[in-house]
């Protein structure tokens, strides 16, 4: 009824509009409607040529586009190369790559209250120099941390060479990509692992967990192109980000450790090497460090380890929760400003948790395959050789005896923190040995001032490590 009310309404307006309205004849009607214009020959041929020249423009763009990779486009500052040996190693060892790692920053996760020095921080302002670091060094294997706008990334990587294998944790707006030239690796097999889901420990009794970290590994088996028996197990790591769960990044590269070397032993390559590279978020003085490189830990490690034995709301949601430190949830994961932050919505373990004590940790490592850094490695061989480069013992204390006081000295330096996070490590066989033969020089404090990322150092928070090794 509405309906019909409205229509009977509209029918009058109309029709008492053209009551007043001085017809027009039929033919007058047909003489007002505009024809179709018709363009002279000599429009269309001017039409016809700025058509021609905007498809060569693009063509053009398209063609100085490829030509351009692999050539700078940024001011970025360069990075020395250290040739530390030669030739093969002993033993006529011929096989070599080089192996890089980054962490990308993750677009996801850039707050500018986090970067307050950066000058930056716009996705099209980092991507550019982003790409052209790893255009620049031009490794064979790309390990990359915080990957996301992949729509981006694929058509770089394809252009240059690059086939890829990409994962992420449940519900991450970002993720681990491990990349490689095609013409030198094929991929032979990969592997997902969710740190969340394994079981820890020599007997592997409960997955003992303190925190729901959505973390993951990316591991790939790469085949050399020629020689099908041969070969690298890549594998490629986030480590949980905060700084007081100590506990829980141990527990995470335990377990890496654990499921790389049972990958390699199922695919059938147990002569092959592992190197793992990533951002491991910790730095050479921490017990997770210790543990992969087989040194004993010190009572103040211990120590450190303890506090961080608990239970997250994450894991057991009856936990309350404070009101004023909420959890961090999603991809709000990244460092915030105060570097000196507690564990908040926690309690303490029940042996029903199965959480491992330091003893128990320390037994599983002794059964588990021992790591070198190839960046430790690499940077004692050039202090031999009178190569000046700042580590990380000339600004920490570290015992002659134990393993890390030539890491870089920063790998990641911001306004807000820096520190050593990065690393390449490997674990060779009885019948493979690995030698570091050349490696990029990382950057200095001086070189990252005031805070990273900036337009002539570094598109990310982070800066990229690239190693040759020969095996």
């Amino acid at each position: 009824m509405l309906f019909a009310r409205q229509a009977s309404c509209s029918v009058r307006v109309s029709a008492a509009h053209f009551h007043h309205t001085v017809p027009i004849p039929h033919h007058r009607r047909d003489e007002m409607k505009k024809a179709p214009y018709i363009p002279t020959p000599e429009e269309q041929a001017l039409a016809e040529a700025r058509r021609r020249h905007r498809q060569k423009k693009k063509e053009k763009e398209a063609k100085e586009g490829d030509s351009r990779i692999g050539t700078p486009t940024n001011d970025l500052l360069s990075r020395r190369w250290l040739t530390l040996k030669n030739g093969s190693t002993e033993g006529g060892a011929s096989r070599r790559a080089t192996i890089l790692t980054w962490n990308l920053l993750a677009q996801c996760l850039i707050r500018r209250e986090l970067f307050p020095t950066s000058d930056c921080l716009k996705a099209a302002q980092r991507e550019s120099l982003i790409h052209e670091e790893i255009l620049r060094q031009n490794a064979d294997i790309l390990c990359l941390q915080e990957v996301d706008r992949l729509d981006k990334l694929y058509p770089m990587l394809d252009k240059a060479g690059y086939s890829y294998h990409y994962a992420s944790g449940p519900r991450k707006l970002h993720g681990c990509l491990i990349a490689f030239k095609h013409n030198l690796f094929s991929l032979a097999s990969e592997r997902l692992i969710f740190y969340d889901e394994h079981m820890i420990g020599v007997a592997r009794s409960g997955v003992g967990a303190s925190f729901r970290t959505k973390n993951i590994a990316n591991l790939v088996a790469l085949k050399r192109k020629g020689h099908e028996d041969e070969g690298l197990v890549v594998a490629t790591t986030h480590l949980f980000w905060h700084p007081r769960y100590t506990y829980e990044r141990i527990r995470q590269v335990g377990i890496m450790i654990r499921e790389a070397a049972s990958f390699k032993e199922e695919i059938n390559a147990n002569h092959w090497p592992i190197v793992m590279a990533g951002d491991f978020n910790f730095d050479p003085s921490d017990p997770a460090y210790s543990l992969m490189r087989g040194d004993p830990l010190l009572k103040a490690q211990e120590d450190k380890i303890t506090p961080s034995m608990v239970v997250h709301s994450s894991i057991d949601p009856s936990v309350s929760k404070s009101s004023s430190n909420p959890k961090p949830s999603g991809d709000d994961e990244e460092e915030d400003v105060d570097p000196d932050r507690h564990i908040t919505n926690a309690r303490s373990p029940t042996p029903q948790d199965g959480l491992l004590n330091v003893a128990e940790i320390v037994e599983w490592f002794f059964q588990l395959p021992k790591f070198r850094s190839l960046y430790d490695d690499g940077l004692a061989k050039a202090q031999e050789h009178d190569i000046d480069i700042p580590t990380y013992g000339q600004r920490v204390l570290v015992q002659v005896e134990r393993h890390g006081k030539h890491e870089p000295e920063y790998t990641s330096f911001t306004h807000y923190w820096q520190s050593v996070l990065d690393y390449i490590f490997v674990a060779e066989t009885p019948d493979c040995s690995v030698t570091v033969t050349g490696l990029l020089a990382p950057l200095t404090g001086e070189d990252m001032r005031p805070g990273l990322p900036q337009k002539r150092v570094s598109g990310s928070d982070h800066t990229c490590l690239m190693v040759e090794l020969t095996w």
